[in-house]
């Protein structure tokens, strides 16, 4: 799979605490087919889009809701995470707050992942 395909079939999908498909993202694609090239091209394109130094070995990740194993940087400082971690909740999609002022802020950069939440609440 290359690392813009998302790993449709890879596995049931995963959606983080905030509504981002785990399985679509480069990060973890990377992650599952242990691709150094792919690394190194994320870890340039996210440090040109994000204005920040990520490097290739900071490119590896099996997704928010892994519990043991590396997830990537941001995940670990991450206010939705935290919470939906102490909620002990699948995503926020499953909290009696939703959506709280965090994932509004969030939905501004990324209304994708709101549309995620919106559709598992309506299961």
């Amino acid at each position: 799979v290359a690392d813009n395909q998302p790993l449709r079939g890879y596995m049931k999908q995963i959606i983080s605490y905030c509504g981002l498909e785990c399985n679509d993202c480069p990060a973890f694609i990377a992650t599952i087919n242990d691709d150094a090239a792919a690394r190194k091209r994320i870890a340039a394109d996210w440090s040109k889009q994000y204005h920040a130094e990520i490097k290739p070995e900071d490119i590896y990740c099996k997704g928010c809701l892994n519990e043991s194993g590396r997830i990537f940087g941001h995940c670990a400082v991450c206010g939705i995470r935290k919470c939906g971690r102490e909620k002990k909740v699948a995503n926020c999609a499953a909290c009696g707050d939703y959506p709280c002022a965090q994932l509004e802020d969030f939905f501004a950069m990324a209304p994708h992942a709101r549309e995620t939440l919106e559709g598992l609440r309506k299961r």
